[in-house]
């Protein structure tokens, strides 16, 4: 954008009173739209089989796991007890037709199945992804990505940016920037979609507040807040998130008070820990997405709305639970065509930060996300608010966070873990069976160490 345009936004932004320009100001936005910053280079009527919408990051187009009964037959041959006939009868079920859905008999036996693929039959699979085969999930090949320099190198795996800045950090790009429900253009992958969608009609709302005391063009001592609102998104007669309402904003362990420094309208802010609300789609999943050595990036618009880029370090672990415990792992993966444990082997592949002295691992990989924002007057609250806490949700959450326990223990030691009571996880009884068919099979607690992985 050129400085010309930065300076109409943010008169813009000005003529509507947002924005005092003479002595202290003051700027607030709530985000519209939150994604994470997954580039996308494919062509919407392209078809060849099962593979969807290939592009120079994506050279075979999105994952098509738990798509097709013969994609499903590979997968359950790298399970190494199940014979020929379990892995037929698996993947070709008796059924009229590929009815995926919650009642149809492929839905119920893949879900089922893929629970359950580790080097025992007993072993649940997503808690414990480390103890089955890794059935391959295609990489970024593009040279292309969003993100920022976190360590300040310029390495061979980097990215670049659009605009041509190297050294770019963002290796859950490369991990699953090929991941069907996350790769999308525009922001339509399905998981963007619902997790959007989930925000605009109240789940949670992100607010961000800018101050200074010189000109909101060319501040070099600003600050920037980012933080959780309890209040839901407003929309305008459209549909559309409204501008000029008011959002409070409260200091809990999902807010962050950063400087920053803007430069002809774009904002830039110190390199610091950052807190802020995560990406959800259900409220059990409401957490801190926790960018260590995060930065963050505002451009204004020429409408008055800006665009953002946060990023940061995250802790893979985390970014694993909150894709797969929202409800099970074998549930996801069968309606959004991912294959979790093919997942987690990416996330090992490309942990890039937060190196582990006890486990000798990185527990970090570099990460961005996009924000879109719209106007708003963001102010404090009166008295401390939770965030994220809803009422009556408390065992959800206790599960979700038990899982999310059992997983890191399962990872960081290489020794399987039982699953939690109360986990989304227990859908499916010992060895693939289908609880939600009336069938229970027998829960064993297992403490066998797998070597190697």
């Amino acid at each position: 954008m050129s400085n010309r345009a930065w300076r109409a936004s943010c008169m813009a932004v000005l003529a509507v009173g947002y924005l005092q320009a003479a002595g202290p100001w003051v700027a607030g936005y709530v985000v519209s739209f939150y994604d994470p910053a997954f580039r996308y280079g494919g062509r919407a009527d392209y078809a060849r089989g099962t593979e969807i919408e290939p592009g120079i990051d994506c050279l075979h187009g999105s994952t098509t796991h738990f798509a097709v009964p013969a994609q499903v037959a590979r997968s359950m041959s790298l399970v190494p007890w199940r014979t020929p006939a379990e892995i037929e009868a698996i993947a070709n079920p008796p059924a009229t037709s590929l009815n995926r859905d919650r009642a149809g008999v492929y839905y119920l036996t893949w879900r089922a199945a893929s629970a359950y693929r580790g080097f025992r039959r007993d072993i649940e699979t997503y808690i414990n992804p480390f103890a089955a085969e890794d059935p391959g999930q295609p990489q970024v090949t593009s040279r292309i990505g969003e993100g920022f320099n976190l360590d300040g190198q310029i390495k061979p795996a980097d990215f670049v940016s659009p605009d041509g800045e190297k050294g770019i950090d963002n290796q859950l790009y490369r991990a699953w920037g090929c991941d069907s429900p996350w790769r999308g253009a525009n922001g339509n992958g399905t998981l963007v979609l619902r997790s959007n969608d989930k925000m605009l009609e109240g789940l949670y709302t992100i607010v961000i507040r800018l101050s200074g005391k010189q000109d909101p063009l060319n501040d070099d001592d600003a600050t920037l807040e980012i933080g959780y609102s309890p209040d839901p998104i407003m929309k305008d007669a459209r549909g559309q998130v409204g501008a000029d309402y008011s959002y409070r904003i409260v200091q809990t362990e999902q807010y962050t008070r950063l400087k920053a420094r803007i430069k002809d309208g774009m904002v830039e802010t110190e390199q610091a820990d950052i807190h802020m609300p995560q990406i959800a789609w259900f409220s059990n999943q409401q957490r801190d997405a926790f960018f260590r050595e995060g930065k963050l990036r505002l451009v204004p618009n020429g409408d008055g709305t800006a665009s953002g880029l946060v990023g940061g370090y995250r802790d893979w672990r985390d970014v694993y639970a909150q894709n797969v415990f929202a409800q099970d792992g074998g549930q996801q993966g069968v309606r959004e065509h991912e294959d979790h444990i093919a997942l987690y082997y990416a996330l090992r592949r490309h942990a890039d930060g937060m190196f582990n002295a006890r486990t000798g691992r990185y527990d970090g990989i570099s990460s961005a996300y996009r924000l879109k924002l719209v106007p708003a007057f963001v102010v404090d609250t009166d008295k401390p608010i939770a965030a994220g806490a809803k009422d009556g949700d408390t065992r959800r959450r206790k599960a979700f966070d038990d899982t999310t326990a059992a997983l890191k223990r399962a990872v960081d030691t290489l020794v399987v873990q039982d699953v939690p009571p109360g986990s989304g996880e227990n859908a499916v009884g010992k060895g693939g069976v289908s609880l939600e068919r009336g069938e229970r099979g027998n829960r064993v607690p297992v403490e066998q160490t797998r070597t190697g992985k």
